[in-house]
């Protein structure tokens, strides 16, 4: 299975949130809408990513008796992480929440992106190596 379509996203989905903590970094209410526009482009980016993996990644690697529970546990782990991201952008696309609580915006944008980021690292460290390994 070609995974670079995935590596890609993943790639995307940093750089976005690169693009992210500058914006926070020169002022979240002055860029309130900037960082709201941001943000649901991550999500869409992230929503796009996710769907893929659900019909393509696990299915194939479920198939696979060799990884089939390596499989089974990424996407197991992945609910819990994309569920509480939908939580976060749910809260957060809106410029006037960010604007009226800059302070929580932040905190909960760190703590959301950190496990992101730990997770995205996890997947190229861990999963794609195993899936290129199997070709």
């Amino acid at each position: 299975m070609n995974i670079d379509r995935f590596k890609r996203d993943h790639a995307t989905v940093l750089q976005q949130v690169e693009e992210l903590r500058e914006l926070i970094q020169d002022g979240i209410e002055e860029h309130a809408g900037q960082i709201a526009r941001l943000l649901m482009t991550i999500s869409s980016t992230i929503k796009v990513h996710l769907a893929a993996e659900d019909h393509a990644l696990y299915p194939a690697l479920a198939r696979n008796p060799a990884i089939a529970a390596t499989g089974r546990k990424f996407q197991e782990e992945m609910g819990g992480i994309a569920a509480a991201y939908a939580a976060f952008s749910h809260q957060w696309v809106f410029a006037p929440n960010i604007e009226a609580h800059p302070e929580q915006f932040l905190r909960e944008a760190n703590d959301t992106f950190k496990v992101l980021y730990e997770r995205i690292r996890k997947e190229d460290r861990e999963l794609y190596p195993a899936v290129e390994a199997l070709h």
